[in-house]
């Protein structure tokens, strides 16, 4: 199965925000485990590094880079999906990057809390509580 993860997920993860903390980190360890393949947008890494760097310092923001790239696979950000992004008419450029790159990827879901930000056609939309009240077996 593959996930694609948006930005909020991994930022949970690294940045241990609670009460989205538990369920993104589920969701990771699935990734870490190779229970599923967790996808990112490669401007989740220069979004996440700028927001890490600035709150935790560089040393940190460096080394979740690394272990990003090493957990997920990163969806190029191509022409293609920022033409559609532009002429999408999404409220939030960054979210209708994160959508197109999904699609782009042929996930099976969009992982991310803020479903209401995202259109429910072509990809499945789910928050991480939602996805794992599906019960997925990857133990």
């Amino acid at each position: 199965m593959k996930l694609f993860l948006d930005t909020n997920i991994i930022y949970d993860v690294f940045a241990e925000r609670h009460p989205f903390y538990d369920d993104s980190a589920q969701i990771w360890n699935f990734a870490e485990r190779g229970k599923i393949i967790g996808c990112v947008s490669v401007t989740t890494f220069s979004n996440l590094y700028y927001i890490m760097r600035r709150e935790m310092g560089r040393e940190k923001a460096e080394r979740a880079m690394h272990i990003l790239r090493a957990i997920c696979t990163p969806i190029p950000f191509d022409t293609q999906i920022l033409n559609q992004a532009i002429d999408s008419r999404m409220k939030d450029f960054e979210d209708a990057i994160q959508f197109f790159s999904a699609l782009h990827s042929g996930a099976d879901y969009l992982i991310t809390r803020n479903v209401k930000d995202f259109p429910r056609v072509d990809i499945p939309v789910l928050t991480p509580e939602e996805f794992l009240g599906m019960n997925p077996d990857f133990s």
